[in-house]
């Protein structure tokens, strides 16, 4: 009997999940006062209770490793204008934050312009073949209303129909806070 585990082919899979759609993300750090960042299209809602997010890095990732000695991140969801900052923060060998514009919120890089915002403490890291999935407990979160920048077919796009969404109405925003 073989203990051997079958495997479909790394560029099946590949190719496979390039058709999943995801939310890009930069998740950022700060290391002996440096910001560092790298774009990041493996992130998902873990829990509501307590709230966590995972993100996945390459073992490899300057990145994961500052995240790993810090023991705190932040996970800024792009707007689907800033395709742009998702290639930079997937860039190697480039000083990123001279590039962007960003402030530090509660000690993390913020991007400036983001549909969303978590700040987490790593919870756990895990690892997963040739990642390491970090579970980060969510601290503090804000959000803008802006369409999300995903990626998916290997090209960046936003909900084909995130503007036709129905908004309620203001009253029903103010009843609602009443409550």
């Amino acid at each position: 009997m073989s203990t051997e585990k079958r495997s479909v082919a790394p560029q099946v899979f590949r190719n496979m999940m390039a058709g999943v759609c995801a939310p890009v993300t930069v998740v950022t750090t700060v290391s002996d006062r440096s910001p560092a960042g790298a774009t990041v299209s493996s992130f998902a809602s873990l829990s509501l209770d307590p709230p966590l997010v995972t993100v996945a890095f390459d073992r490899a990732s300057r990145v994961l490793a500052q995240i790993l000695v810090e023991r705190r991140f932040g996970v800024n969801l792009l707007g689907h204008a800033q395709a742009d900052l998702a290639v930079l923060f997937a860039t190697r060998n480039v000083d990123r934050f001279s590039q962007a514009d960003w402030h530090l919120e509660n000690g993390l890089p913020r991007l400036d312009g983001a549909a969303g915002w978590l700040e987490c403490e790593l919870h756990e890291a895990v690892e997963g073949g040739d990642h390491m999935l970090l579970l980060g407990h969510v601290v503090g979160a804000s959000r803008a209303e802006l369409p999300p920048l995903v990626y998916a077919h290997r090209t960046f796009g936003t909900h084909s129909r995130y503007g036709e969404r129905r908004r309620p109405a203001i009253t029903d925003s103010i009843a609602a806070l009443a409550r």
